[in-house]
Protein backbone atom coordinates (compact mmCIF):
# COMPACT_ATOMS: atom_id res chain seq x y z
CA UNK A 1 0.00 0.00 0.00
CA UNK A 2 2.78 2.28 0.25
CA UNK A 3 3.62 1.87 -3.53
CA UNK A 4 4.56 5.80 -3.55
CA UNK A 5 5.45 6.60 -0.15
CA UNK A 6 8.08 3.98 0.64
CA UNK A 7 10.53 6.52 -2.07
CA UNK A 8 9.64 9.51 0.48
CA UNK A 9 9.64 7.38 3.69
CA UNK A 10 11.80 4.38 3.86
CA UNK A 11 15.56 3.96 3.82
CA UNK A 12 18.68 6.03 5.81
CA UNK A 13 18.65 8.34 2.62
CA UNK A 14 15.53 9.18 3.92
CA UNK A 15 15.94 10.96 6.98
CA UNK A 16 15.79 14.36 5.48
CA UNK A 17 12.42 14.09 4.22
CA UNK A 18 10.91 12.52 7.72
CA UNK A 19 12.74 15.09 9.49
CA UNK A 20 10.13 17.68 7.65
CA UNK A 21 7.39 15.33 7.94
CA UNK A 22 8.19 15.45 11.53
CA UNK A 23 8.22 19.30 12.01
CA UNK A 24 4.13 18.75 10.90
CA UNK A 25 3.10 16.47 13.69
CA UNK A 26 3.97 13.10 12.04
CA UNK A 27 5.13 10.39 14.53
CA UNK A 28 6.92 7.08 13.26
CA UNK A 29 3.38 4.89 12.90
CA UNK A 30 2.15 8.00 10.78
CA UNK A 31 5.10 7.76 8.41
CA UNK A 32 4.85 4.10 8.25
CA UNK A 33 1.55 4.24 7.41
CA UNK A 34 0.01 4.57 3.65
CA UNK A 35 -0.12 8.42 3.01
CA UNK A 36 -3.70 9.86 1.12
CA UNK A 37 -3.51 12.67 -0.59
CA UNK A 38 -6.76 14.93 0.31
CA UNK A 39 -6.80 17.59 -2.69
CA UNK A 40 -9.56 20.18 -2.39
CA UNK A 41 -10.41 23.46 -4.40
CA UNK A 42 -11.68 25.01 -1.33
CA UNK A 43 -11.36 28.95 -1.59
CA UNK A 44 -13.37 32.09 -0.75
CA UNK A 45 -13.61 32.79 -4.29
CA UNK A 46 -17.24 31.34 -4.81
CA UNK A 47 -19.89 29.96 -3.14
CA UNK A 48 -19.54 26.38 -4.71
CA UNK A 49 -15.91 25.52 -2.90
CA UNK A 50 -16.27 27.54 0.39
CA UNK A 51 -17.33 24.84 2.63
CA UNK A 52 -14.77 21.92 0.64
CA UNK A 53 -12.26 22.94 3.80
CA UNK A 54 -14.73 21.69 6.40
CA UNK A 55 -15.68 17.92 4.19
CA UNK A 56 -11.87 17.88 3.30
CA UNK A 57 -11.14 17.85 7.05
CA UNK A 58 -13.78 15.04 7.59
CA UNK A 59 -12.06 12.79 5.12
CA UNK A 60 -8.90 13.18 6.93
CA UNK A 61 -10.37 11.99 9.73
CA UNK A 62 -11.92 8.81 7.40
CA UNK A 63 -8.67 8.35 6.11
CA UNK A 64 -6.92 8.37 9.70
CA UNK A 65 -9.87 5.73 10.90
CA UNK A 66 -8.92 3.55 8.06
CA UNK A 67 -5.42 2.94 9.06
CA UNK A 68 -3.39 5.71 6.50
CA UNK A 69 -1.95 9.11 7.08
CA UNK A 70 -3.63 12.00 5.19
CA UNK A 71 -2.38 14.71 4.16
CA UNK A 72 -4.35 17.88 2.63
CA UNK A 73 -3.69 20.43 -0.20
CA UNK A 74 -5.71 22.78 -2.20
CA UNK A 75 -6.01 23.64 -5.74
CA UNK A 76 -7.12 26.89 -7.49
CA UNK A 77 -10.67 27.14 -8.62
CA UNK A 78 -12.64 29.78 -11.07
CA UNK A 79 -16.14 31.04 -10.06
CA UNK A 80 -17.48 30.91 -13.98
CA UNK A 81 -20.49 33.04 -12.57
CA UNK A 82 -18.17 35.34 -10.86
CA UNK A 83 -15.65 35.79 -13.97
CA UNK A 84 -18.75 35.38 -16.85
CA UNK A 85 -19.06 38.26 -19.63
CA UNK A 86 -15.70 40.05 -18.72
CA UNK A 87 -12.26 39.03 -19.89
CA UNK A 88 -12.27 36.63 -16.86
CA UNK A 89 -14.12 34.06 -17.72
CA UNK A 90 -11.47 33.39 -20.62
CA UNK A 91 -9.49 31.43 -17.51
CA UNK A 92 -12.31 29.38 -16.88
CA UNK A 93 -11.67 26.58 -19.13
CA UNK A 94 -8.15 26.58 -18.81
CA UNK A 95 -7.92 25.89 -14.68
CA UNK A 96 -9.59 22.68 -15.74
CA UNK A 97 -6.13 21.90 -16.82
CA UNK A 98 -4.59 23.73 -14.02
CA UNK A 99 -6.24 22.14 -11.49
CA UNK A 100 -5.63 18.76 -12.93
CA UNK A 101 -1.71 19.73 -13.50
CA UNK A 102 -1.66 21.00 -10.19
CA UNK A 103 -3.31 17.76 -8.56
CA UNK A 104 -0.45 15.34 -10.51
CA UNK A 105 1.69 17.54 -9.29
CA UNK A 106 1.74 17.40 -5.30
CA UNK A 107 0.80 13.46 -5.80
CA UNK A 108 3.64 12.87 -7.73
CA UNK A 109 6.01 14.97 -5.49
CA UNK A 110 5.58 14.13 -2.32
CA UNK A 111 4.87 10.16 -3.23
CA UNK A 112 1.24 9.48 -2.48
CA UNK A 113 -0.30 6.28 -2.40
CA UNK A 114 -4.25 7.24 -2.78
CA UNK A 115 -6.26 10.28 -3.51
CA UNK A 116 -9.41 11.80 -2.41
CA UNK A 117 -10.40 14.67 -4.81
CA UNK A 118 -12.81 17.55 -3.60
CA UNK A 119 -14.58 19.46 -5.86
CA UNK A 120 -17.40 22.39 -6.19
CA UNK A 121 -17.23 24.52 -9.34
CA UNK A 122 -17.73 23.74 -12.91
CA UNK A 123 -13.96 23.17 -13.81
CA UNK A 124 -12.79 22.11 -10.45
CA UNK A 125 -15.31 19.01 -10.81
CA UNK A 126 -13.76 17.36 -14.21
CA UNK A 127 -10.11 19.07 -13.25
CA UNK A 128 -10.75 16.67 -10.31
CA UNK A 129 -11.45 13.37 -12.22
CA UNK A 130 -8.81 13.86 -14.81
CA UNK A 131 -6.20 14.32 -12.56
CA UNK A 132 -7.59 10.78 -11.03
CA UNK A 133 -7.69 9.28 -14.58
CA UNK A 134 -3.99 10.41 -15.12
CA UNK A 135 -2.41 9.45 -11.78
CA UNK A 136 -4.32 6.13 -11.86
CA UNK A 137 -3.59 6.08 -8.48
CA UNK A 138 -6.69 4.72 -6.28
CA UNK A 139 -9.01 7.77 -5.84
CA UNK A 140 -12.72 8.59 -4.67
CA UNK A 141 -14.02 11.53 -5.83
CA UNK A 142 -16.66 14.15 -3.45
CA UNK A 143 -18.83 16.66 -4.71
CA UNK A 144 -18.93 19.83 -2.53
CA UNK A 145 -22.61 20.20 -2.62
CA UNK A 146 -25.58 22.49 -4.05
CA UNK A 147 -27.03 25.59 -3.23
CA UNK A 148 -30.00 25.60 -1.87
CA UNK A 149 -32.60 27.56 -3.76
CA UNK A 150 -33.56 31.00 -3.36
CA UNK A 151 -36.91 32.53 -2.73
CA UNK A 152 -38.18 35.72 -4.14
CA UNK A 153 -41.51 36.98 -4.48
CA UNK A 154 -42.64 33.33 -2.99
CA UNK A 155 -41.23 31.22 -5.67
CA UNK A 156 -38.22 29.59 -6.18
CA UNK A 157 -35.14 30.98 -7.87
CA UNK A 158 -31.59 30.49 -9.23
CA UNK A 159 -28.70 32.58 -10.48
CA UNK A 160 -30.44 31.74 -14.14
CA UNK A 161 -33.22 33.86 -12.97
CA UNK A 162 -30.44 37.25 -11.98
CA UNK A 163 -29.55 36.54 -15.48
CA UNK A 164 -31.96 36.45 -17.88
CA UNK A 165 -33.65 39.51 -15.38
CA UNK A 166 -30.73 41.98 -16.34
CA UNK A 167 -32.43 41.35 -19.99
CA UNK A 168 -35.69 41.61 -18.55
CA UNK A 169 -34.93 45.02 -16.76
CA UNK A 170 -33.04 46.43 -20.06
CA UNK A 171 -36.37 45.37 -21.95
CA UNK A 172 -38.68 47.49 -19.67
CA UNK A 173 -40.14 44.07 -18.34
CA UNK A 174 -38.74 44.24 -14.59
CA UNK A 175 -37.82 47.30 -12.24
CA UNK A 176 -34.46 47.80 -11.33
CA UNK A 177 -36.17 47.60 -7.31
CA UNK A 178 -37.01 44.22 -8.39
CA UNK A 179 -34.11 43.44 -9.82
CA UNK A 180 -31.91 44.08 -6.52
CA UNK A 181 -34.26 42.03 -4.46
CA UNK A 182 -34.06 38.86 -6.37
CA UNK A 183 -29.97 39.98 -6.64
CA UNK A 184 -30.09 39.69 -2.74
CA UNK A 185 -32.05 36.72 -2.34
CA UNK A 186 -31.03 34.02 -5.55
CA UNK A 187 -27.94 32.69 -3.29
CA UNK A 188 -28.67 31.99 -0.26
CA UNK A 189 -26.00 30.15 1.13
CA UNK A 190 -22.68 27.81 -0.07
CA UNK A 191 -23.16 25.77 -2.78
CA UNK A 192 -22.68 25.36 -6.61
CA UNK A 193 -25.17 26.22 -8.69
CA UNK A 194 -28.60 25.01 -7.52
CA UNK A 195 -30.11 23.93 -11.49
CA UNK A 196 -28.73 21.43 -14.12
CA UNK A 197 -26.14 23.41 -14.69
CA UNK A 198 -22.35 21.97 -15.54
CA UNK A 199 -21.12 21.64 -11.60
CA UNK A 200 -24.50 19.59 -10.89
CA UNK A 201 -24.28 18.32 -14.15
CA UNK A 202 -20.85 16.83 -13.51
CA UNK A 203 -21.33 15.95 -10.18
CA UNK A 204 -24.17 13.19 -11.56
CA UNK A 205 -21.16 12.14 -14.06
CA UNK A 206 -18.71 11.38 -11.29
CA UNK A 207 -21.64 8.92 -9.86
CA UNK A 208 -22.52 7.59 -12.72
CA UNK A 209 -18.84 6.85 -13.65
CA UNK A 210 -18.32 5.13 -10.43
CA UNK A 211 -15.92 7.38 -9.29
CA UNK A 212 -18.00 8.80 -6.44
CA UNK A 213 -20.25 7.29 -3.97
CA UNK A 214 -23.54 6.29 -4.47
CA UNK A 215 -25.79 8.85 -3.30
CA UNK A 216 -23.14 11.80 -2.21
CA UNK A 217 -24.00 14.00 -5.69
CA UNK A 218 -26.97 15.31 -4.72
CA UNK A 219 -26.97 16.84 -0.92
CA UNK A 220 -26.99 20.43 -0.39
CA UNK A 221 -23.23 21.99 0.47
CA UNK A 222 -25.03 23.28 3.94
CA UNK A 223 -25.70 19.74 5.23
CA UNK A 224 -23.71 18.27 7.77
CA UNK A 225 -24.53 15.20 6.61
CA UNK A 226 -22.17 15.42 4.11
CA UNK A 227 -19.33 15.07 6.28
CA UNK A 228 -20.33 11.54 6.48
CA UNK A 229 -20.21 10.69 2.85
CA UNK A 230 -16.42 12.44 3.01
CA UNK A 231 -15.72 10.36 6.16
CA UNK A 232 -16.45 7.45 4.37
CA UNK A 233 -14.75 8.55 0.94
CA UNK A 234 -11.90 8.47 3.65
CA UNK A 235 -12.28 4.81 4.39
CA UNK A 236 -12.95 4.05 1.20
CA UNK A 237 -10.00 5.08 -0.33
CA UNK A 238 -8.00 3.12 1.91
CA UNK A 239 -10.15 0.28 0.53
CA UNK A 240 -9.27 0.76 -2.75
CA UNK A 241 -5.89 0.79 -2.01
CA UNK A 242 -6.07 -2.49 -0.26
CA UNK A 243 -8.04 -3.81 -3.07
CA UNK A 244 -5.93 -2.55 -5.78
CA UNK A 245 -8.51 -1.12 -7.42
CA UNK A 246 -7.89 2.06 -9.56
CA UNK A 247 -9.67 4.74 -11.41
CA UNK A 248 -8.62 2.67 -14.39
CA UNK A 249 -10.59 0.05 -13.40
CA UNK A 250 -13.65 1.80 -13.26
CA UNK A 251 -13.25 4.60 -16.04
CA UNK A 252 -14.61 1.91 -18.54
CA UNK A 253 -16.29 2.69 -21.73
CA UNK A 254 -19.19 1.45 -20.10
CA UNK A 255 -18.98 3.93 -17.56
CA UNK A 256 -18.63 6.59 -19.70
CA UNK A 257 -21.55 5.42 -21.91
CA UNK A 258 -23.43 5.56 -18.23
CA UNK A 259 -22.16 8.90 -17.45
CA UNK A 260 -23.70 10.47 -20.85
CA UNK A 261 -26.73 8.60 -20.48
CA UNK A 262 -27.00 10.55 -17.25
CA UNK A 263 -26.59 14.14 -18.59
CA UNK A 264 -28.63 13.03 -21.70
CA UNK A 265 -31.36 11.75 -19.13
CA UNK A 266 -31.25 14.80 -16.38
CA UNK A 267 -30.93 17.92 -19.62
CA UNK A 268 -27.57 18.03 -18.23
CA UNK A 269 -24.81 20.87 -19.42
CA UNK A 270 -23.32 21.10 -22.73
CA UNK A 271 -19.61 21.41 -21.14
CA UNK A 272 -20.07 17.79 -20.38
CA UNK A 273 -19.32 17.55 -24.31
CA UNK A 274 -15.86 18.92 -23.63
CA UNK A 275 -15.56 17.60 -20.10
CA UNK A 276 -16.59 13.63 -20.63
CA UNK A 277 -13.77 13.67 -23.74
CA UNK A 278 -11.49 15.08 -21.87
CA UNK A 279 -11.45 12.76 -18.60
CA UNK A 280 -11.55 9.49 -20.90
CA UNK A 281 -8.39 10.59 -23.06
CA UNK A 282 -6.40 10.75 -19.57
CA UNK A 283 -8.16 7.03 -18.92
CA UNK A 284 -6.80 6.24 -22.51
CA UNK A 285 -10.03 5.78 -23.97
CA UNK A 286 -11.58 8.10 -27.32
CA UNK A 287 -15.00 9.78 -26.28
CA UNK A 288 -15.82 11.36 -29.26
CA UNK A 289 -19.50 13.55 -29.99
CA UNK A 290 -20.41 10.58 -32.44
CA UNK A 291 -20.91 8.71 -28.87
CA UNK A 292 -22.60 11.26 -27.42
CA UNK A 293 -24.93 11.55 -30.06
CA UNK A 294 -25.83 7.97 -30.19
CA UNK A 295 -26.33 7.64 -26.31
CA UNK A 296 -28.33 10.74 -25.58
CA UNK A 297 -30.66 9.98 -29.12
CA UNK A 298 -31.46 6.49 -27.43
CA UNK A 299 -32.01 8.27 -24.02
CA UNK A 300 -35.39 9.47 -22.72
CA UNK A 301 -35.03 12.98 -20.68
CA UNK A 302 -37.17 11.89 -17.42
CA UNK A 303 -36.05 14.15 -14.66
CA UNK A 304 -37.34 17.72 -14.97
CA UNK A 305 -34.29 19.97 -13.65
CA UNK A 306 -33.56 23.27 -14.97
CA UNK A 307 -32.67 25.48 -17.12
CA UNK A 308 -34.99 23.39 -19.45
CA UNK A 309 -37.45 22.43 -16.24
CA UNK A 310 -38.59 23.20 -13.42
CA UNK A 311 -36.84 22.03 -10.45
CA UNK A 312 -33.46 21.97 -8.76
CA UNK A 313 -31.17 19.46 -7.58
CA UNK A 314 -32.53 19.98 -4.12
CA UNK A 315 -35.78 18.63 -5.12
CA UNK A 316 -34.42 15.61 -6.61
CA UNK A 317 -32.16 14.97 -3.53
CA UNK A 318 -35.74 15.28 -1.24
CA UNK A 319 -36.58 12.28 -3.70
CA UNK A 320 -34.08 10.08 -3.36
CA UNK A 321 -30.75 11.70 -5.38
CA UNK A 322 -28.71 10.35 -8.06
CA UNK A 323 -29.44 6.83 -6.90
CA UNK A 324 -33.09 6.64 -7.93
CA UNK A 325 -32.47 8.19 -11.61
CA UNK A 326 -29.82 5.27 -12.04
CA UNK A 327 -31.77 2.64 -10.52
CA UNK A 328 -35.03 3.84 -13.32
CA UNK A 329 -32.33 4.27 -16.06
CA UNK A 330 -31.14 0.51 -15.57
CA UNK A 331 -34.92 -1.19 -14.87
CA UNK A 332 -35.31 0.08 -18.26
CA UNK A 333 -32.05 -1.28 -19.62
CA UNK A 334 -30.20 1.76 -20.58
CA UNK A 335 -27.45 1.20 -18.22
CA UNK A 336 -24.15 -0.91 -17.99
CA UNK A 337 -25.27 -2.60 -14.82
CA UNK A 338 -21.84 -4.94 -14.09
CA UNK A 339 -19.69 -1.40 -14.62
CA UNK A 340 -17.19 -1.52 -11.18
CA UNK A 341 -17.35 1.41 -8.93
CA UNK A 342 -15.00 2.91 -6.40
CA UNK A 343 -17.61 0.51 -3.57
CA UNK A 344 -15.89 -2.37 -5.09
CA UNK A 345 -19.08 -3.42 -6.31
CA UNK A 346 -20.94 -2.99 -9.38
CA UNK A 347 -23.39 -0.20 -10.50
CA UNK A 348 -25.91 -2.97 -10.08
CA UNK A 349 -25.12 -4.09 -6.96
CA UNK A 350 -25.00 -0.52 -5.33
CA UNK A 351 -28.71 0.17 -6.95
CA UNK A 352 -30.27 -3.50 -5.66
CA UNK A 353 -31.81 -1.62 -2.72
CA UNK A 354 -33.07 1.52 -4.34
CA UNK A 355 -37.00 1.68 -5.41
CA UNK A 356 -38.45 2.91 -8.73
CA UNK A 357 -40.10 5.94 -9.07
CA UNK A 358 -41.48 7.71 -6.51
CA UNK A 359 -45.12 8.32 -6.15
CA UNK A 360 -46.31 12.06 -5.25
CA UNK A 361 -43.83 14.04 -6.70
CA UNK A 362 -42.66 15.58 -10.08
CA UNK A 363 -39.10 15.75 -10.41
CA UNK A 364 -38.28 12.38 -11.96
CA UNK A 365 -40.30 10.78 -14.64
CA UNK A 366 -41.11 7.20 -15.62
CA UNK A 367 -39.18 5.88 -18.73
CA UNK A 368 -42.44 5.08 -20.18
CA UNK A 369 -43.63 8.59 -19.72
CA UNK A 370 -40.75 10.46 -20.80
CA UNK A 371 -40.05 14.62 -20.95
CA UNK A 372 -38.51 13.91 -24.36
CA UNK A 373 -38.20 10.68 -26.16
CA UNK A 374 -34.84 11.48 -26.39
CA UNK A 375 -31.71 13.24 -24.16
CA UNK A 376 -30.99 16.89 -23.39
CA UNK A 377 -28.24 16.93 -25.47
CA UNK A 378 -28.05 17.10 -29.53
CA UNK A 379 -24.62 16.97 -31.87
CA UNK A 380 -25.07 19.00 -34.88
CA UNK A 381 -22.88 18.52 -38.28
CA UNK A 382 -22.88 20.60 -41.76
CA UNK A 383 -21.23 22.82 -43.69
CA UNK A 384 -20.40 25.63 -40.33
CA UNK A 385 -19.58 22.73 -38.42
CA UNK A 386 -17.27 19.86 -40.12
CA UNK A 387 -16.59 18.26 -37.29
CA UNK A 388 -19.53 19.04 -34.94
CA UNK A 389 -21.26 21.23 -32.41
CA UNK A 390 -23.28 20.90 -29.37
CA UNK A 391 -26.84 21.65 -28.66
CA UNK A 392 -28.55 21.51 -25.25
CA UNK A 393 -32.21 20.61 -26.25
CA UNK A 394 -34.17 20.18 -23.02
CA UNK A 395 -37.19 22.22 -22.98
CA UNK A 396 -35.99 23.82 -25.78
CA UNK A 397 -39.39 24.27 -27.71
CA UNK A 398 -38.03 25.27 -31.28
CA UNK A 399 -35.82 23.02 -32.62
CA UNK A 400 -35.25 24.50 -36.39
CA UNK A 401 -34.72 27.74 -37.31
CA UNK A 402 -34.02 29.60 -40.71
CA UNK A 403 -32.65 33.23 -40.50
CA UNK A 404 -30.19 35.99 -41.30
CA UNK A 405 -26.65 35.89 -39.56
CA UNK A 406 -25.64 38.80 -37.12
CA UNK A 407 -21.90 38.04 -37.19
CA UNK A 408 -19.54 39.32 -33.99
CA UNK A 409 -16.11 38.85 -33.80
CA UNK A 410 -15.93 38.91 -29.90
CA UNK A 411 -18.65 38.08 -26.67
CA UNK A 412 -18.34 41.52 -25.69
CA UNK A 413 -19.80 42.97 -29.07
CA UNK A 414 -23.01 40.34 -29.23
CA UNK A 415 -23.57 41.95 -25.94
CA UNK A 416 -23.86 45.72 -26.89
CA UNK A 417 -25.53 44.34 -29.52
CA UNK A 418 -27.89 42.92 -27.34
CA UNK A 419 -28.19 45.69 -25.09
CA UNK A 420 -29.12 48.10 -27.48
CA UNK A 421 -32.09 46.19 -28.46
CA UNK A 422 -30.71 45.25 -32.11
CA UNK A 423 -31.08 41.85 -32.14
CA UNK A 424 -34.49 40.94 -34.10
CA UNK A 425 -36.96 38.22 -33.94
CA UNK A 426 -35.51 35.79 -36.84
CA UNK A 427 -31.79 36.20 -36.77
CA UNK A 428 -29.61 33.89 -36.12
CA UNK A 429 -26.72 35.47 -33.87
CA UNK A 430 -23.12 34.28 -34.78
CA UNK A 431 -19.92 34.23 -32.31
CA UNK A 432 -16.67 33.80 -33.35
CA UNK A 433 -13.32 34.18 -31.99
CA UNK A 434 -13.78 32.94 -29.15
CA UNK A 435 -13.11 29.39 -29.35
CA UNK A 436 -10.56 26.91 -27.23
CA UNK A 437 -7.59 28.93 -28.71
CA UNK A 438 -8.88 32.01 -30.76
CA UNK A 439 -10.74 33.25 -26.97
CA UNK A 440 -8.21 32.20 -25.69
CA UNK A 441 -10.18 29.74 -22.89
CA UNK A 442 -13.69 29.26 -24.66
CA UNK A 443 -15.64 31.73 -22.83
CA UNK A 444 -19.12 30.92 -21.53
CA UNK A 445 -21.86 33.10 -23.34
CA UNK A 446 -24.61 32.99 -20.74
CA UNK A 447 -24.94 36.78 -20.14
CA UNK A 448 -25.84 37.12 -24.07
CA UNK A 449 -27.93 33.89 -24.25
CA UNK A 450 -29.32 34.91 -20.95
CA UNK A 451 -29.79 38.43 -21.92
CA UNK A 452 -31.62 37.34 -25.31
CA UNK A 453 -33.70 35.05 -23.25
CA UNK A 454 -34.42 37.88 -20.39
CA UNK A 455 -35.93 40.41 -23.40
CA UNK A 456 -38.36 37.65 -24.81
CA UNK A 457 -36.89 36.46 -27.62
CA UNK A 458 -35.33 32.89 -26.54
CA UNK A 459 -37.56 31.19 -28.65
CA UNK A 460 -37.06 33.64 -31.87
CA UNK A 461 -33.34 33.84 -31.92
CA UNK A 462 -30.87 31.32 -32.62
CA UNK A 463 -27.14 31.19 -31.68
CA UNK A 464 -24.21 29.55 -32.35
CA UNK A 465 -20.51 30.15 -31.27
CA UNK A 466 -16.99 28.24 -31.40
CA UNK A 467 -17.11 29.13 -27.65
CA UNK A 468 -19.17 27.75 -24.89
CA UNK A 469 -22.55 28.13 -22.93
CA UNK A 470 -23.02 27.71 -19.00
CA UNK A 471 -25.13 25.07 -18.22
CA UNK A 472 -27.76 27.77 -17.27
CA UNK A 473 -27.78 28.41 -21.02
CA UNK A 474 -30.75 27.03 -22.87
CA UNK A 475 -33.22 28.25 -26.00
CA UNK A 476 -31.59 27.24 -29.86
CA UNK A 477 -28.10 27.78 -28.68
CA UNK A 478 -25.72 26.14 -30.79
CA UNK A 479 -21.71 26.00 -29.16
CA UNK A 480 -18.33 24.31 -30.09
CA UNK A 481 -19.03 25.12 -33.48
CA UNK A 482 -15.73 22.84 -34.79
CA UNK A 483 -13.40 23.85 -36.34
CA UNK A 484 -13.51 26.87 -34.74
CA UNK A 485 -13.21 30.20 -36.46
CA UNK A 486 -9.53 31.01 -35.69
CA UNK A 487 -8.11 27.92 -37.03
CA UNK A 488 -10.05 29.13 -40.10
CA UNK A 489 -13.40 26.81 -39.71
CA UNK A 490 -15.99 28.04 -41.65
CA UNK A 491 -17.57 30.23 -39.26
CA UNK A 492 -15.27 32.42 -39.60
CA UNK A 493 -16.07 33.44 -43.43
CA UNK A 494 -20.06 33.74 -42.55
CA UNK A 495 -21.14 37.43 -43.43
CA UNK A 496 -24.36 39.30 -42.06
CA UNK A 497 -27.42 38.65 -44.26
CA UNK A 498 -25.91 35.00 -44.68
CA UNK A 499 -29.57 32.54 -44.37
CA UNK A 500 -28.13 29.68 -41.71
CA UNK A 501 -30.49 26.49 -40.68
CA UNK A 502 -30.62 25.57 -37.41
CA UNK A 503 -31.47 22.17 -36.88
CA UNK A 504 -31.51 20.34 -33.54
CA UNK A 505 -33.80 18.41 -34.40
CA UNK A 506 -31.77 16.20 -37.20
CA UNK A 507 -28.34 17.46 -36.04
CA UNK A 508 -27.85 20.11 -38.86
CA UNK A 509 -25.88 23.03 -38.97
CA UNK A 510 -25.90 24.94 -42.50
CA UNK A 511 -24.97 28.08 -44.63
CA UNK A 512 -26.89 28.33 -47.51
CA UNK A 513 -23.43 28.72 -49.42
CA UNK A 514 -22.31 26.43 -52.15
CA UNK A 515 -18.99 24.48 -51.59
CA UNK A 516 -17.19 26.64 -54.22
CA UNK A 517 -18.13 29.98 -51.86
CA UNK A 518 -16.82 29.13 -48.60
CA UNK A 519 -13.66 27.23 -50.25
CA UNK A 520 -13.18 30.86 -52.18
CA UNK A 521 -14.20 33.02 -49.21
CA UNK A 522 -11.76 30.82 -46.94
CA UNK A 523 -9.18 31.22 -49.77
CA UNK A 524 -9.51 35.50 -49.24
CA UNK A 525 -9.45 34.83 -44.79
CA UNK A 526 -6.57 35.66 -42.82
CA UNK A 527 -6.07 34.49 -39.40
CA UNK A 528 -6.35 37.32 -36.60
CA UNK A 529 -3.80 37.67 -34.60
CA UNK A 530 -3.13 36.15 -30.94
CA UNK A 531 -5.07 38.10 -28.26
CA UNK A 532 -2.33 37.10 -25.69
CA UNK A 533 1.49 36.74 -26.61
CA UNK A 534 2.41 35.94 -22.99
CA UNK A 535 1.06 34.33 -20.01
CA UNK A 536 -1.12 31.47 -19.26
CA UNK A 537 -3.51 32.23 -21.37
CA UNK A 538 -0.78 32.34 -24.48
CA UNK A 539 0.33 28.85 -23.17
CA UNK A 540 -3.05 27.69 -23.27
CA UNK A 541 -3.55 28.44 -27.18
CA UNK A 542 -0.59 27.14 -28.18
CA UNK A 543 -1.13 23.56 -26.58
CA UNK A 544 -5.01 23.20 -26.69
CA UNK A 545 -6.88 20.67 -29.20
CA UNK A 546 -10.12 21.44 -30.63
CA UNK A 547 -13.43 21.18 -28.69
CA UNK A 548 -14.99 18.12 -30.83
CA UNK A 549 -12.31 16.80 -28.90
CA UNK A 550 -13.06 17.99 -25.50
CA UNK A 551 -10.46 21.35 -25.70
CA UNK A 552 -7.64 18.62 -24.20
CA UNK A 553 -4.05 20.06 -24.24
CA UNK A 554 -1.52 17.31 -25.79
Amino acid sequence: MKEQSRIVTEGIERAPHRAFLRSMGLTDADIARPFVGIASTWNEATPCNISLDRQAKAAKAGVSEAGATPREFVSIAVSDGIAMGHEGMKASLVSREVIADSIELMMRAHGYDGLVGLAGCDKSLPGTLMAMARLNLPSVFLYGGTIMPGKFQGRDVTIQDVYEAVGAVEAGKMSERDLHELECSACPGAGSCGGQFTANTMACVAEALGMALPGSSSPPAIEEGRDAYARQCGATVVRLMEKNIRPRDILTREAFENAITIVAATGGSTNAALHLPSIAHEAGLSLTLDDIARVSSRTPTIVDLKPGGRFVMYDLHRIGGVPVVLKTLLDAGLLHGDAMTVTGRTVKENLASIGGVPTGQEVLVPVAKPLSKTGGLAVLYGNLAPDGSVSKVAGTKKLIHRGPARVFNSEDETFAAVKDRRIKAGDVVVIRYEGPKGGPGMREMLAVTAAIVGQGLGEEVALLTDGRFSGATHGLMVGHVSPEAFVGGPIAIVHDGDMITVDAAHGRLEIELSDAEIKERLRSWTAPPPRYTSGALAKYARLVGSAAQGAVCG
